[in-house]
């Protein structure tokens, strides 16, 4: 079946069904810490030095997430750079450096010869989208940049900050294979359009990214300088978010997607210096996201219409919680928020919590498994941001945890509880 050059006027894609395109080691030399000053936007420093001060100490609750990381490192010290120019597919603007991507849920219609417009299936992701698609390649800058950062903090070992720094700069600085900021092809649907506002929730991950690069900028591998140009990418990326028709109708999402639509534009606007911009955003959170999608019970029944309702919930659930990082910073409480009628992120974390354990069978249906553990970093940071150690008990009763889950070293628990 051939799928016509229509989809995108003659720019876009030509696709046929047969497209195809070390060991574990102790804590090494100690980062730098004297004058050490990290400007994170989410995360808590205090969290990240109690956890390397547990290591240095001795204490071995925290080694299999470290030794782990250590493992996960050394595969992405060996990873090639990654970047938009890949690709072998030209977006409809004829420029490589533009981002491009298929929606996941949209597959070949069966029913014409050339399988266009394309239909939804919810949930089900198209292979097609990994071949044809720069989506996966900017999932592995963002695993690979976290892991190396993180790496380099806990270990002090220079080599995993310098090829942090060489992957951020392939993907965003160096003219020759740099990403244009914005995301106008960003899950296009052939046959319907060549990109869309729900796009944007590719770059959801980012805010976890710019965290990454503060950790770097104790080392020799990320200069002021490409500090500053990242900043500049950023602050273009946002205007792309404020002023576009994509970045409009993303804004007006009553779902997920409106919910990291607002945690990215709170986080770049905070990492470029407009922290007007992010407290204007944070403050009319609540009343937009939380108020909307959540019932006084707790659930949210947006995300639970769709036919992966567990990972929906704890999706819009974790943008939530990013929300609160983010608001903690220009001194905006969301953790305790509530409504009249008792609708709160608590109380979103609280319906979820009975499934989790097993003392509840969960009642909607899923094309594809619930996954109790992925409730236990959430558990981990509410018991800190609430002092409850309740949330912390918990966590023990979740099945499949190994103890070397990187969340445990990104939130240590708070001990004062």
């Amino acid at each position: 079946m051939r799928w016509a050059r229509a989809l995108f006027g003659a720019l876009f894609f030509a696709l046929s069904v047969g497209l195809a395109l070390s060991s574990t080691r102790g804590i090494a030399a100690s980062p730098p810490v004297a004058g050490e000053t990290l400007r994170f936007i989410m995360l808590n420093p205090i969290d990240l030095a109690r956890s390397r001060a547990r290591l240095r100490s001795g204490d071995d609750t925290l080694r299999p997430a470290l030794s782990k990381l250590q493992r996960e490192a050394d595969r992405a010290f060996k990873a090639t750079p990654v970047s938009v120019t890949q690709k072998n597919l030209s977006p409809p603007s004829g420029d490589i450096h533009d981002y491009m991507s298929l929606a996941p849920y949209w597959w070949p219609n069966p029913d014409t010869t050339s399988g266009l417009p394309y239909l939804r299936h919810d949930g089900k992701i198209n292979p097609e989208r990994a071949r044809a698609s720069d989506r996966k390649r900017l999932d592995q800058l963002v695993e690979g940049v976290q892991t190396l950062s993180l790496a380099y903090y806990f270990t002090g070992k220079d080599a995993y900050a310098e090829h942090a720094g060489k992957l951020l700069r392939v993907w965003f600085l160096d003219r020759a294979t740099m990403m244009n900021p914005h995301l106008r092809y960003a899950q296009a649907i052939p046959g319907r359009n060549t990109g869309r506002g729900a796009g944007i929730i590719e770059t959801h991950d980012l805010p976890d990214l710019i965290d990454a690069v503060a950790l770097l900028q104790t080392s020799n591998g990320w200069t002021q300088t490409d500090h500053n140009q990242l900043r500049d990418w950023f602050g273009t990326y946002l205007d792309w978010l404020h002023e576009s028709a994509e970045g409009k109708a993303e804004a007006k999402a009553s779902n997920n997607h409106g919910t990291w639509y607002d945690v990215q534009v709170a986080a770049f606007a905070t990492f470029t210096g407009r922290e007007h911009a992010a407290r204007e955003v944070l403050r009319q959170f609540p009343i937009k996201r939380i108020a909307q999608q959540v019932e006084s019970d707790g659930r949210q029944p947006r995300e639970l219409a769709r036919t992966r309702p567990w990972q929906y919930s704890l999706f819009n659930l974790t943008g939530w919680f990013d929300a609160a990082a983010l608001a903690d910073k220009v001194g905006i409480d969301l953790w305790n928020y509530e409504t009249a009628d008792k609708r709160s992120i608590r109380k979103a974390l609280e319906w979820l919590i009975p499934f989790a354990t097993g003392e509840e069978i969960w009642p909607y249906k899923e094309i594809s498994s619930v996954e109790p553990q992925t409730l236990a970093p959430l558990l981990r940071r509410a018991a800190n941001a609430y002092r409850e150690p309740r949330y912390e008990k918990l966590i023990a009763k979740l099945p499949k945890l190994s103890g070397d889950e990187r969340w445990r070293l990104l939130y240590p628990p708070d001990t004062n509880q």
